[in-house]
Formats: C-alpha cells, sequence, structure tokens
C-alpha cells in the first residue's frame, strides 16, 4: 500500500488556473513571426475562415514519453471562438474530422489485433514505430470558398515522437499536394492569408513564401494546453509574439550536411558517422555560404527595433558587450532578443565563421523606448577543443566581436587580441572517434556582407591579459576505497540525517545483494515484460518509475521518477481500492489512446476511490528557448517543480538537451536548439526553476548523441572528440556547472564504439571529474535490454548495454531494471576477468549505491 497524495476531487484547482495563466504567456514569447505583410495583428476582424489540420487538431506537443496528461487542450478553434471571432468554415472542419475519426478507429482496430496476436509488447512497438504522416485534408471547395469571413488562416500541424524519425516528404517534412492546392485557393480568394505553422520542428517552406498574397507566416510551435488560446492573443494584438529561431531553417533539406545519411536516410540506422564535425547548424550555414530560408535566431515582430552604440570593455578575463536597443515603432510595443557572436582566428585548429557568445532580452518596450543590455562572457569560453593535445586552448589572433539580431544580421562591435596561445584546460581525450572519417572541410569562402571587411579594419582592438585567464589541470578520479564502518548497530536513513553516522557507514553495512537493488530500478519481469513501459511507479501512479522499496527497515525510501519535458507525465485519474491499494486499467492511463486500445479493463471494487493528478502542458523545449530569455525558461521549470512538491515526484526526466544536428530527428521537439550554448543555459534555468522547490530535482538527459530515434538502442555514433567536446557534450557541462541539476540520463546509442551507458570516459571522466557533476546518474529505460522486443537484441549488429558495465561506468542507477539485471551485478562483484562480461569491485558498487542513496536523502529529506 502506497500513500498517495493525489486530491479526490477533480474540480479545477487555483494552482491549474495559474500555471495554465503562466504557460499561456509563455507560449506568446515563443512565438515565432517568420513573415508579416501587414496582416497581423487583425484589425476589425470578426469571423475567420480557419482551415488545415491544425484548427481543431492542434498539437500540444509531440508523442512518446514527452507527452503531457493534462485536464484539456484548447485548440486553435476554441481560442478563436473564446476570444470573440466567429469561425465559418466548420463544413471543412467537420469533414477533416471525419477523415481523421476514420484513421483513429482503424488503428485502434489494428492495435487490437496486435495485442491479441502478439501481446501489449507488440502493440507497444506498433505505437512507438509509427511515422507519424498527417492525415490527408480534405479539399477546399467552391462551397467553402463562399463562406466569406473578415480574415483566413490556414494551420499546419506536425507531429512526431520517441521511436522513430521523421521524412522528408509529403505529410511530414514537405507539404502534401492537397495542401498546396489549399493554401494557393486560399490565397487567391483572400487578400492577406495568415499561415501558421503547428509544428515542433523544422518544415520546407518554399511554397508558402511565395504564395500570392501570403499576409503572414507564423510559427506557432507547440505551445502547451493553452496553444489555441495563446494564438488568438497573438493573432488580436493582445500581445505580440517575440521568440526567435533556435535552429536554422534550410531553404532545402538536402542543404543541411547530414541530410543524404541521417538515419534512415542512408538505408544505415547501425551506424551514424558525424562527417560535418563542429560544423553543425549556423556554424555550417555560415562557414560553408550557404544561404538559408531563415537563419539562426530570426524573428519579427509587430514593431521594428534599432541597435545602437554597441561597445566592448574587458576586464580581466571577462568581456562585456553593451547595447541600447530602441522600439523604432509608432504603434506597438515588443521585446528584442540581442545575439554576441565571435569569429575565432584560424590557427592549427579549423574555426567556424562565428558562434553564440551570449544574448539577452528586453522587456516591453513601448513605442520609442529603449533599454541598455549588457551581455558578458569570458574568454576561456572562446576556447576550441585541441584533440592533439588534449586541451582547451586559445589561438593567437584576432577574435571579432559581432552583435546583431541573428546570425545573418549581426555587425563587428570590437576586436579582442588573444596575443599567444593559452591552454585553459588541460585535459585527457576521453572520446576519440574509433574510426577514420572523411570529414568536410570548408572549401569556399564563408557568408560574408557589404561593408564587413570595412568593419573589420575600423574595429577598435583591445588587447587580452592572459595572466588573468587561469589555465586548470583536471585530476581524474582513481579507483575507489571500499567503505567500510565500526558500528555494530543497524544504521538507518534518520541515523544519517542526524549525523549519528556518515551515509558511507550505512553504505558499508549493506549487502552486495541490497546495493544491487538499490542501483536498479523496481522493476523485475525479464525484457519485454513490462505491460506498462514508462508508467511503472507504485508511489506516483503514472510515473516512468520508482527507487527501491526493499531498505525500508533503515527507514530508507523510495522516490518517484516522472517523464517530461513538456510538463510533468502522470495518469490524471487513478484508483484504488478501500486499502489504498492502486487498481491497474481503471482511470486514464499515463499512456492512454493507441495504445490502451483493446486492454482488458478490470471490475471496480467496492468502496473503490477515485484520484486526480492534473498536470499543466506547457510548451515544448524548442518553443521555450525560442523565448531566449532564461528567467521565463525559469518560470516553466517553476511550473513543473511545484507540481511535483505537490504530487511528490522527486525527479523530473528533463530537460532533453540533445542538439538538432537534423530536422528529421523525431524527438527534436524535446530538445532546445543546435547551439550548445543556449541549450545549456535553458536546461540551467529549467533547472533553477524545478529546483527551488523542496525534494525536487532534474536529469539532464539524453548523454550523449541521442541525435536519431531510429534503431536508437543500437546505433553507434562515430564522432570526432573535438565535435564532441565543442557541440554534443557542451550544453551538459554548462547546465551542470550553472545549476548542478541532481541526476543527469544516459542515451541509448553507442559513442564511438561503446555504450553510453557503460562508457566509464564520458560518464565518470567527464562528467564528474572535469565538470564537477555531484548528482546521480542513470540509464534510459530499457539500456540494457528491448523493453518491447527483447529478441531484437539478438538481431541487431551491436548489443545492448550490461548492469555491471554500468556500475564500472559510474552509471548508478539502471532503469526500469529487471531480474537480469539484478543477477548480472550480484555476479559480476569479484568476478574474475573472463568469468563475466564485465567484473567490478564492492567499492565500485558502493560508490554508486552512496549516490543514489545521497540523491534520495536530498529528495525524501527536504
Amino acid at each position: 500500500m502506497a500513500k498517495i497524495f493525489a486530491p479526490k476531487s477533480a474540480e479545477l484547482s487555483r494552482r491549474e488556473e495559474r500555471n495554465m495563466a503562466l504557460a499561456r504567456t509563455i507560449a506568446v514569447q515563443g512565438m515565432v513571426l517568420l513573415e508579416n505583410n501587414g496582416a497581423l495583428p487583425f484589425e476589425n476582424v470578426r469571423t475567420v475562415a480557419a482551415f488545415g489540420s491544425g484548427v481543431r487538431r492542434t498539437i500540444k506537443g509531440g508523442t512518446g514519453s514527452g507527452d503531457v496528461n493534462s485536464r484539456v487542450v484548447i485548440n486553435v478553434e476554441q481560442g478563436l471562438q473564446s476570444a470573440g471571432l466567429t469561425v465559418t468554415s466548420m463544413d471543412w472542419l467537420d469533414r477533416y474530422d471525419g477523415i481523421v475519426h476514420a484513421i483513429e478507429e482503424e488503428q485502434k482496430a489494428t492495435a487490437a489485433k496486435i495485442l491479441e496476436k502478439e501481446g501489449v509488447q507488440g502493440m507497444i512497438r506498433y505505437y512507438f514505430s509509427r511515422p507519424n504522416i498527417a492525415p490527408e485534408v480534405p479539399e477546399i471547395g467552391e462551397k467553402d470558398l463562399a463562406q466569406k469571413a473578415d480574415a483566413a488562416i490556414y494551420v499546419i500541424a506536425r507531429n512526431s515522437g520517441e521511436g522513430a524519425d521523421r521524412h522528408p516528404i509529403p505529410g511530414d517534412y514537405e507539404l502534401s499536394g492537397v495542401e498546396k492546392q489549399n493554401l494557393l485557393a486560399l490565397s487567391k480568394a483572400y487578400e492577406k492569408l495568415v499561415v501558421i505553422l503547428n509544428v515542433g520542428g523544422v518544415m520546407d517552406t518554399k511554397f508558402i513564401r511565395n504564395l500570392p498574397n501570403l499576409g503572414a507566416l507564423l510559427l506557432m510551435s507547440q505551445a502547451g494546453n493553452l496553444t489555441g488560446a495563446a494564438l488568438a492573443d497573438v493573432l488580436l494584438g493582445k500581445a505580440a509574439p517575440s521568440g526567435h529561431l533556435t535552429t536554422t531553417w534550410a531553404e532545402n533539406y538536402t542543404d543541411y550536411p547530414s541530410a543524404l545519411t541521417f538515419s534512415h536516410m542512408n538505408g544505415d540506422t547501425d551506424d551514424e558517422y558525424y562527417r560535418e564535425g563542429i560544423y553543425v547548424g549556423y556554424r555550417y550555414f555560415d562557414t560553408f555560404n550557404i544561404a538559408p530560408a531563415y537563419p539562426f535566431g530570426f524573428g519579427r515582430s509587430y514593431t521594428s527595433f534599432e541597435l545602437f552604440d554597441p561597445s566592448v570593455r574587458l576586464s580581466g578575463e571577462e568581456a562585456a558587450v553593451t547595447v541600447t536597443v530602441r522600439n523604432a515603432g509608432e504603434r506597438f510595443s515588443g521585446r528584442e532578443s540581442v545575439q554576441v557572436y565571435y569569429s575565432a582566428p584560424a590557427g592549427n585548429l579549423e574555426k567556424p565563421y562565428q558562434e553564440l557568445a551570449g544574448f539577452a532580452k528586453t522587456g516591453e518596450l513601448a513605442p520609442r523606448g529603449t533599454e541598455t543590455l549588457k551581455i558578458s562572457f569570458r574568454l576561456s569560453e572562446l576556447a576550441s577543443y585541441c584533440e592533439k593535445c588534449a586541451s582547451w586552448v586559445l589561438e593567437p589572433g584576432k577574435y571579432y566581436i559581432r552583435v546583431g539580431t541573428n546570425s545573418r544580421n549581426t555587425h563587428i562591435a570590437a576586436a579582442i587580441e588573444i596575443p599567444e596561445r593559452k591552454a585553459v584546460s588541460i585535459l585527457k581525450n576521453k572520446a576519440v572517434c574509433d574510426t577514420e572519417l572523411d570529414l568536410l572541410h570548408p572549401s569556399c569562402a564563408p557568408y560574408s556582407y557589404e561593408g564587413e571587411e570595412a568593419e573589420k579594419a575600423a574595429a577598435p582592438v583591445l588587447t587580452a591579459d592572459l595572466s588573468a585567464v587561469e589555465t586548470e589541470t583536471v585530476q581524474y578520479s582513481d579507483a575507489p576505497a571500499e567503505m567500510t564502518t565500526d558500528k555494530e548497530y543497524t544504521i538507518t536513513f534518520q541515523d544519517v540525517a542526524e549525523k549519528k553516522a556518515e551515509l558511507s557507514e550505512l553504505v558499508a553495512q549493506l549487502t552486495v545483494e541490497e546495493m544491487a537493488d538499490l542501483c536498479i530500478g523496481t522493476a523485475r519481469g525479464g525484457f519485454g515484460g513490462a505491460p506498462t513501459i514508462g508508467a511503472e511507479s507504485l508511489a506516483v501512479p503514472g510515473a516512468a518509475g520508482d527507487t527501491t522499496s526493499k531498505l525500508l527497515y533503515r527507514g530508507i525510501p523510495n522516490i518517484a521518477l516522472a517523464d517530461g519535458p513538456a510538463g510533468l507525465r502522470l495518469q490524471t485519474h487513478f484508483v484504488t481500492d478501500a486499502d489504498n491499494n492502486i487498481i491497474p486499467g481503471l482511470g486514464e492511463a499515463a499512456f492512454g489512446g493507441l495504445l490502451m486500445a483493446g486492454m482488458p479493463v478490470p471490475e471496480r471494487p467496492e468502496g473503490a476511490i477515485d484520484y486526480y493528478q492534473y498536470c499543466t502542458a506547457i510548451p515544448i523545449a524548442t518553443m521555450l528557448a525560442q523565448t531566449w530569455d532564461m528567467d521565463t525558461v525559469e518560470a516553466a521549470g517553476d511550473i513543473v517543480g511545484g507540481e511535483m512538491e505537490e504530487f511528490h515526484a522527486a525527479i523530473w526526466l528533463a530537460p532533453g538537451m540533445n542538439i538538432h544536428r537534423n530536422p528529421l530527428c523525431g524527438r527534436n521537439f524535446e530538445y532546445y536548439s543546435e547551439d550548445p550554448l543556449l541549450s545549456g543555459k535553458c536546461a540551467a534555468a529549467d533547472t533553477k526553476g524545478v529546483q527551488k522547490h523542496r525534494g525536487c530535482g532534474t536529469c539532464l538527459k539524453h548523454y550523449a548523441l541521442n541525435n536519431n530515434e531510429d534503431n536508437r538502442q543500437g546505433c553507434n555514433a562515430h564522432v570526432p572528440e573535438r565535435a564532441i567536446r565543442e557541440i554534443y557534450t557542451k550544453g551538459f557541462q554548462i547546465a551542470v556547472r550553472e545549476s548542478q541539476p541532481l541526476s543527469l540520463m544516459t542515451s541509448y546509442n553507442l559513442i564511438n564504439g561503446e555504450h553510453a551507458a557503460n562508457k566509464y570516459d564520458t560518464v565518470t571522466a567527464m562528467l564528474r571529474d572535469e565538470w564537477g557533476f555531484k548528482g546521480l546518474v542513470m540509464t534510459d529505460w530499457g539500456t540494457t535490454g528491448d523493453l518491447t522486443d527483447p529478441e531484437a537484441d539478438q538481431g541487431r549488429k551491436y548489443h545492448p548495454s550490461d548492469a555491471a558495465a554500468c556500475i564500472k561506468a559510474g552509471n548508478d542507477l539502471t532503469m526500469p531494471g529487471s531480474q537480469v539485471d539484478l543477477d548480472s551485478i550480484i555476479r559480476s562483484v569479484g568476478a574474475s576477468e573472463g568469468e563475466v562480461f564485465c567484473p567490478i569491485t564492492k567499492a565500485e558498487l558502493q560508490l554508486c549505491s552512496y549516490r543514489i542513496l545521497k540523491i534520495i536523502m536530498t529528495c525524501a529529506l527536504a
């Protein structure tokens, strides 16, 4: 019997109202106005012809573990109607509803057949492997166009999620033929058509941008359960969108350097070769002089802004950029994001054309209003990683500091002169590439703009005092020593809390079997036997899992780990018997809809009790980053942390912070950006928001290089170490150093031939020794064996990771656990080489147990 913290009332709470209002405000800040030819905001509009897949079937966020079960989702139609507008296209919307309903019924029937033939795991495989191709919309006919309105909008919706990557085909990355036909018809029928993108990632916009009478193009994104209401605020001018892109939107999909080899694109999902190296996103487009459709950092407003008087000052190691922003418009207030980039000199190391150094966002500026921003960074942050010398180094030469509003709209404010080569961090190579890569190298002049050379010549030069830049030499961990105690009584958690004993002494008293139990989750079935994958908590129904309850005799509680990152994913409604034992199958499942099709529903016993856990679906991570406002991102984390505290979820399995390497990644919506600095700053802000709440912590994921979903458990990422350090792990490093999250999750994939979960050099040497991480490390769910298809493990080129090897690596907690994992750890303690897959010492198992208990103490005794 678990203690239940959820309320028994289903009434809308004040907390829900407060959090939804805040999420609505955040959503507006993250919407990106891509085009506006005078159509927005609406003026004298009372009726709207609303077409497109996202009007009534609005997508609040992607699928999979990142989905959030909220009380209600306000779609675009409802948002418009609540704002007092009349939607005139009801017949068309009803026809599309019929199409979608028929497809959903067909999918449910298919799922039920799979359930009958292949069991629960077969149905779960079907759920996670389906491509998210949008159902074809009906044509807009003459009858539809005859229903005249004051304005017309067309909402294009695209979904994606865990387990499958996207495809560059119609209905996904591309517009479908019918969508193009409908857009063309509307643009001819209305003077200014507003196109709205309800998407979690990039899509091709060429056709849209070339439409006649295009009035506006707005990236609404996926804004959580108040998406439709937030959109109405923007359309009606109640609030101005102030978002800027966090990913480069290419003119053509083939413009991305990994376009033809990413994931399934070349037919090989076993091996992913990162031939582009450090040239990811704008670093590639700018260096290789490829014009994007919309550059990194781009975003318009209802007003216009001017930047003036940029200046750069050096004080020791810190560089400070100040710039004044003026709202140059006459009618609308708004906010502007200012971005600072640096162009490092090419020495022994190739350098991108420019890299983001810092950013800031103004407050709400009234017409003609001004604000002066200060953006600071340290000189050591401009260093590049040298594989040859295993160090972060500043190479000599001029570092041009650029100030602007996106990567293609900057101007040089100064040059910082580094007089000689300076190593700022001396390390050891810990992620050496396991194969020879034919890396991309620039073969043309980079992007430039008129007057750039004159700006360089006229730029004030500030010479750095390198004596102010310290050189760090990292000391790596030795093998751990065994923990001991001379205390003979049974040490309890309370003894440690009251400082009657050290935590290490409690650990010293634990048996190998107890520590093994502690170091894996509570699931004990075989692989493929978990009927509630991703929702296995008994402490907080719908949460992803718990730590063990087998040490309660020492007063050690379990803690619940709940999914994210677009809010807290819990079971909205669950039922217990009269003794508070949770009854599986009653209420609303954490993974509902298609996944539960055909599942048997148990009878409701006499005396059953209903409980409710309604959480807020906040905007997706990409949209949070599009605010370019860390206070806003922290506020989103604060929403989640408050709900965690209420429902007693200790660890939020978020934020996700993998890099937007390619727009087809199925989980890009869960991640912030193509840029590691922006990603790291966002993750730190999110973490600060969550961890200000008592007993609550975040879990950075997926560490590292979880950049594709197809065959994610068996994909080997072949990556140069420089790219790993400068692009793919730098965001984790920033988040760890600035916010010290309580936990971190390793990824499914292999990194240069070794599973991320089993890689000591990244889990311990880099994460703990180099960056100073103090929390616990856990695996992703089913890293050591496929939870949905155990037979698939045998057919893969690369086999799963190993639970004992997780301990050896410093990966403390294997989730969700299995009897196989438990046996592997116990059998491996003190074993000899060749006797087991990975021999481990008792001291190594103790160290993992210690770190888990330390976090449990932080959460449970807060």
